[in-house]
């Protein structure tokens, strides 16, 4: 009966172990895109920029970033979070192991930056550690979300070696519009005049040479193009279909608050 006893013993022990890991492992959310906002901190525009500029990435060079917020870590810290998360969602590729999540605790406010086993020679603890602190941190101080994500993303895909695109971003997720100076403004009307005047001379000087029988009248010039402050870019698509590729961490990366 002793023997009994013992073997409910380790069974109850056991089944109550259970319980607790289940208890205590984390909610993690679903992979829908590479860009996961369940923390409703950042706009449609800056997921958009996001989302084209990972996508990017991962076309350049096979290496796969996703952002991630959360509204909440529960009992679980971020660390333990971020590489259990990178791990089920298998971010990267299996043989490479070449993945990075940029997660954001909106409770805790909490930032980490988890990097995959393959990228923590770039990546490396330091360089992801100053991102958090010295541009993502800063722009969160300032509830700038949109502008310290997209900043903070675009240094991780500059050290991966990919293009972030033109501008760092701003609060709400557009690169700041070139200012138009006034000198730049006058030298383009005084051309404008000046085009006008010679126009008018040759003009009612030659009118014959561009009249003749049988000839279509000449236009006196191209029509004129403002010049503008810059030109829209095209993206690299959305994150419909988008899925890891079984890459796996370890705990490599760096944290910070705000």
């Amino acid at each position: 009966m002793g023997c009994a006893v013992v073997r409910y013993g380790r069974v109850m022990l056991l089944a109550l172990l259970l319980v607790q890991a289940a208890a205590a492992a984390p909610d993690l959310p679903a992979l829908t895109g590479r860009v996961v906002d369940k923390a409703d901190m950042l706009s449609p525009a800056a997921e958009q920029r996001l989302t084209d500029m990972l996508a990017g990435l991962e076309q350049t060079n096979g290496d796969q970033v996703v952002v991630v917020t959360v509204p909440d870590l529960g009992d679980t810290s971020i660390v333990d979070y971020g590489v259990q998360l990178g791990r089920a969602w298998g971010i990267g590729q299996k043989a490479k192991d070449n993945g990075a999540l940029l997660l954001i605790a909106k409770k805790q406010r909490a930032i980490r930056i988890e990097v995959g086993y393959g990228l923590e020679g770039q990546l490396t603890d330091a360089r992801s550690s100053m991102i958090v602190r010295r541009i993502i941190r800063p722009a969160f101080r300032q509830n700038d979300y949109d502008g310290g994500v997209i900043a903070g993303t675009a240094a991780i895909v500059k050290t991966l070696g990919g293009n972030p695109g033109t501008g760092q971003g701003t609060s709400q997720g557009h690169t700041a519009p070139t200012p138009h100076h006034g000198p730049s403004m006058m030298h383009t009307f005084l051309w404008l005049g000046l085009m006008i005047g010679i126009a008018g001379v040759f003009g009612s000087g030659m009118g014959g040479l561009f009249n003749g029988r049988g000839r279509r009248r000449r236009r006196r010039g191209a029509p004129w193009i403002m010049p503008t402050g810059g030109g829209g870019s095209g993206g690299l698509g959305g994150g419909g279909g988008f899925s890891g590729g079984g890459g796996s961490f370890g705990g490599g990366g760096a944290s910070g608050g705000w």
